[in-house]
This record gives structure tokens, C-alpha cells and sequence, in this order.
């Protein structure tokens, strides 16, 4: 039994959510419109402020989809009402972050900068204090694509365990290990 699954979803004011013939979930907000297909086996129904999903059949793979796209769903309402923030640090001697509109401009301790170019959806802030880290701020209403940028961003340079360097998310604790010791 998915516990998941049968929560009801609900809508807060302010977001308008269609349900076409193929299953397709539209949801728009004051942040922007965000589209899933949802598995022919889970069926939705939309009353009044909430959506509940139900499945055809108990097999094991639609049970695993009918939590699955009730946390889709419930990702984007939340999304497109409220928006989602990851922040990031860069933990390191000379590391640096420069945002040029959506262009990020990194210095990672290679020979040279890495530039990545965001996409329209996720907004970008790149701020630097003296004495503090450099530190990363991304935002956008869409779940999956602005978690898939913040590990894009991480992957350039992963934190290490030894001394810690590298593309931390914020409040992010990094299991550090113990290094050599001098031979007696």
C-alpha cells in the first residue's frame, strides 16, 4: 500500500491545473507552467483544492509509480506557488564565482575558468564577501531542472575528503579523513 501515493495533493489558491484525455498534467502559477505525463495505469481525479491519484492494479511497478507521480504532481504545485532555492559554496583558496546574466563563471583552481551557461528557467545569483566563501544561489520553479544544474555546478569540482575543497551545498557536512602520518 502506498502511503505515498494516497495523500491527497493539495492546490493552493492562485494555480490553475488541467488534466487532458492522454494524461497529461498542466499546472500553471504566478512563477510559470510546468508539464508531466503521467502512466496511463495511475488515474487522477481533481475536486475542489485537491487531486488524488489511484491505481489500476496492485503490481509492483504501477505501486511504484503511483507514489512517484503523486510526488511529481505535488513537486510542481509547490513549484510554480512557492519556487525552489539551492545554494551553494566554494570552499577553497582563489575559488571564485562571477554571474554575467545567465553565464556562471568559475574559478576551480584549474588552468582555466569553466563557463556554464544556465538555462532561462533557473535564475542565478553569484555573491562574494571578503573573509567568507564564494556562494551560489539558484532558483526556479521547476524541481528536477534546477537539481540537475546544482549537480552539474558540483561535478566540476566534487569536495574532497581530505582538506574539503570544492562545490559544497550549503549547510552540507563533508566526512573528512584522516591524512598520513610521519613514519617513526
Amino acid at each position: 500500500m502506498s502511503r505515498i501515493g494516497n495523500a491527497p495533493v493539495v492546490v493552493p489558491e492562485g494555480v490553475e491545473i488541467s488534466i487532458s484525455a492522454e494524461n497529461m498534467v498542466t499546472v500553471k502559477g504566478k512563477l510559470g507552467e510546468l508539464k508531466q505525463t503521467v502512466n496511463a495505469a495511475i488515474k487522477i481525479t481533481h475536486n475542489e483544492g485537491e487531486i488524488t491519484l489511484s491505481r489500476s492494479s496492485d503490481d509492483k511497478d504501477i505501486r511504484s509509480l503511483h507514489g512517484l507521480y503523486r510526488s511529481l504532481i505535488n513537486n510542481m504545485i509547490e513549484g510554480v506557488s512557492k519556487g525552489f532555492v539551492i545554494e551553494q559554496e566554494l570552499v577553497g583558496v582563489g575559488y571564485r564565482a562571477k554571474a554575467q546574466g545567465q553565464k556562471l563563471e568559475l574559478s576551480l583552481g584549474f588552468s582555466h575558468p569553466i563557463v556554464f551557461e544556465l538555462p532561462q528557467e533557473v535564475k542565478l545569483t553569484a555573491t562574494t564577501e571578503k573573509g567568507k566563501n564564494p556562494h551560489i544561489k539558484l532558483e526556479s520553479f521547476d524541481k528536477q531542472l534546477i537539481g540537475q544544474v546544482a549537480a552539474k555546478i558540483r561535478s566540476f569540482r566534487k569536495p574532497e575528503p581530505y582538506k574539503g575543497k570544492g562545490v559544497i551545498f550549503k549547510g552540507e557536512v563533508i566526512r573528512r579523513k584522516a591524512g598520513k602520518t610521519a613514519a617513526k
